[in-house]
């Protein structure tokens, strides 16, 4: 018998999303780092969340307050029983950073398409263009969890400790300092390129196969172990601003159990722009390697 996660429940398939399309206690939301995606076609019924406008502060950098994500919820009908089902492009990334937030403050009943976007679209499932509307309701949240979010002091205080892991999810050219962001995308958003000091390079699509859908526990348990990053430990995932991470974040906690995992959510965008924090940078010449 195959061996299960440690919360199947946080996972759906197509399948199951195709049969309780009009379950009235299912809410379906879109969220893809490429926001005009939805408008192209979306999962019938599925309501938008929009990451630039809606989930983020628009002043300062940092998530919408519980209140504001309280009202987000309750005007797309998501109430207390309400299952919400997250997806999106690129292998979930986003969505899997939405259901972080949603565990921030107090979901409870949330879950990720596996495969997401690309294979209910690969499997020729159906689209459409239609926006739904849905009653609003009352939902509430709880106050902030700050035992799965880290910050730069924490990251900075817990730097050399044996019973800490960080694990960095950049692609390799970021890890080294080659790059400061993803390639192929603008190269901005950090003073400096390379990667915090004892950091693990594992990259977050790593966590999944071909067709964007987790990989087994036990594929996924030699990937993290084998570089150190063990149950045992405090982990601490970080990428360029939280949201590949948030990826691995869930795939640690949710899909291998790991009971003390934290998404250091402000990532290199803010650690590569820090003055007087260490940085290893193995792209940099000898001579001013830091």
């Amino acid at each position: 018998m195959a061996e299960k996660y440690a919360h199947p429940e946080v996972l759906v398939d197509t399948g199951w999303l195709s049969e309780h399309l009009k379950d009235p206690g299912v809410r379906v939301a879109e969220v893809s780092e490429d926001v005009t995606l939805y408008g192209q076609g979306h999962i019938p019924g599925a309501v938008h969340f929009n990451w630039k406008t809606q989930l983020q502060d628009p002043v300062r950098r940092d998530w919408i307050s519980q209140g504001e994500f309280e009202t987000l919820l309750g005007g797309h009908g998501v109430g207390p029983g309400t299952t919400l089902v997250l997806y999106g492009d690129k292998n979930n990334w986003f969505a899997t950073y939405t259901f972080w937030l949603s565990k921030l403050y107090g979901v409870e009943r949330v879950t990720i398409l596996n495969g997401g976007r690309g294979k209910w679209i690969a499997e020729g499932r159906p689209t459409t263009t239609e926006v739904p509307a849905y009653p609003k309701v009352t939902f509430r949240g709880r106050p902030a969890d700050a035992g799965i979010r880290a910050f730069r002091d924490q990251v900075l205080e817990r730097l050399g400790k044996p019973k800490v892991a960080l694990v960095d999810v950049r692609s390799p050219q970021e890890y080294s300092g080659e790059l400061i962001a993803m390639p192929a995308y603008p190269q901005e958003g950090a003073q400096r390129g390379g990667h915090i000091p004892t950091a693990q390079s594992i990259p977050w699509a790593q966590n999944v196969r071909e067709d964007g859908t987790f990989k087994s526990p036990a594929d996924l348990r030699a990937l993290y172990q084998g570089k150190g990053v063990t149950p045992d430990k405090e982990i601490i995932a970080y990428c360029r601003i939280g949201e590949r991470s948030s990826h691995t974040w869930f795939t640690l906690k949710y899909l291998l159990g790991y009971p003390n995992v934290r998404n250091y959510d402000g990532s290199w965008t803010e650690w590569g722009s820090l003055v007087g924090v260490p940085i290893e940078n193995p792209s940099a010449p000898e001579a001013v390697r830091r």
